[in-house]
């Protein structure tokens, strides 16, 4: 107690100190609560500043609300290959188009037609009356080459040569063949299966799309979350923000969680575009907690980048080099995450699949507990 028997003046006079402990009356805790929602509150407000944030936002909504009718597109440079009603019209020429012609007439949307004087062929592709010249020509060591001509650019060319790719494929597999029934190969072609009639733009829904729409709000979180601390640290308003009966810590705490729930959110509206654009998906409560559990993880390893990188550049570059290093690990796991959302999303989901969820939340959980360990051994006077 004080001389002049005033106690509260013993109590103003005790130092705060960089993460002061909190009484534990329920006013205290209360007035807590609404300083961490305040900081919060004001962490999402300033969200609508970043015209960069809102763009991709915007990006990601467009595509989730109008996904059955972009699909089409993106499948067609996914695989040029899937689009319907495409008729390729191709002129063979050379010393040697039995087998390629064959081949050519037997694949649907390929028309092949022969032309003896290689000159005419030419002429009619110059003409536009063939999309492209084949020369078929048989070696002295009796391999057939052939020889391509198309056009330069153009989504037309590239829908082109998906054609002909497959087309030459399945050449060289029937030569190949031939050779091996003849005794020319040394070893027997292993042989290879027919081909499974599915639908590309499931594939391409489920493999690529879900998955896209799922990472990128992750990822942005966490970019938003090494802004946002380099920003407070350089304008000197983190220690403003220490005003409030918050210890550094609640303060970095509240901070990170408003940022790690923007993904999860967003996941949950794109998910539910999909749906009413007629795309199903099987497991979106397992999605959800997938995203969550990834945008806690990320979003924690941007903010311990942002509290100890000495500038905006090197904490972005280290958390780049960061992510792009967290993905190349992902490649040696029993399961990609891209082919995790696709199994909740298809509702085909393996005990590895519910075992790395549970992997993915463990090290979510472990990772912002060790950052809060750090946080409370840091001096917010280095900052």
């Amino acid at each position: 107690m004080s001389r002049n028997g005033d106690p509260g003046r013993d109590r103003d006079a005790e130092p705060r100190g960089p993460n002061p402990p909190q009484a534990d009356g329920g006013t205290d805790t209360g007035s807590s609560r609404r300083a961490r929602w305040a900081v919060a509150r004001r962490e999402l407000g300033s969200l609508r500043s970043e015209k960069t944030i809102i763009l991709a936002l915007a990006i990601q909504l467009f595509i989730a609300a109008f996904s059955s009718f972009l699909v089409v597109g993106l499948v067609s440079l996914y695989d040029p290959g899937a689009v319907d009603s495409y008729e390729l019209d191709v002129a063979v020429t050379g010393d040697d188009t039995e087998t390629l012609l064959s081949v050519a007439n037997e694949r649907d949307g390929v028309t092949a037609r022969q032309f003896d004087d290689r000159g005419a062929a030419y002429e009619a592709f110059d003409a536009g009356s063939v999309s492209a010249v084949l020369d078929a020509n048989r070696n002295d060591d009796g391999r057939l080459s052939v020889r391509v001509t198309a056009p330069e650019e153009g989504i037309r060319t590239t829908l082109l040569v998906v054609q002909l790719r497959d087309t030459l494929q399945q050449v060289e597999r029937v030569e190949r063949q031939r050779n091996a029934d003849a005794g020319r190969l040394e070893r027997s072609p292993v042989p290879v299966p027919s081909e499974i009639e599915a639908s590309p733009y499931v594939g391409f829904t489920y493999t690529i799309l879900v998955p896209l729409l799922c990472f990128l709000p992750v990822f942005i979180s966490g970019s938003i979350a090494v802004d946002s601390l380099i920003e407070e640290r350089q304008r000197g308003t983190l220690e403003l923000l220490r005003v409030a009966p918050l210890s550094l810590a609640e303060v970095v705490d509240a901070k990170l969680l408003a940022i790690a729930a923007l993904a999860p959110v967003q996941a949950i509206a794109w998910l539910a575009l999909l749906a009413v654009n007629g795309t199903a998906i099987a497991g979106p409560v397992a999605l959800v907690a997938l995203v969550a559990a990834l945008s806690l993880l990320v979003v924690t390893g941007g903010v311990a980048v942002a509290l100890w990188a000495p500038d905006r550049r090197q904490a972005q570059l280290l958390y780049s080099m960061g992510t792009v290093g967290a993905l190349v690990v992902a490649t040696v796991l029993p399961e990609h995450p891209a082919n995790t959302v696709a199994k909740f999303a298809i509702g085909n989901p393996t005990t590895t699949t519910w075992g790395l969820l549970a992997g993915y939340c463990l090290l979510a959980i472990a990772a912002f507990l060790a950052l809060q360990r750090g946080v409370d051994r840091l001096e917010p006077e280095s900052l």
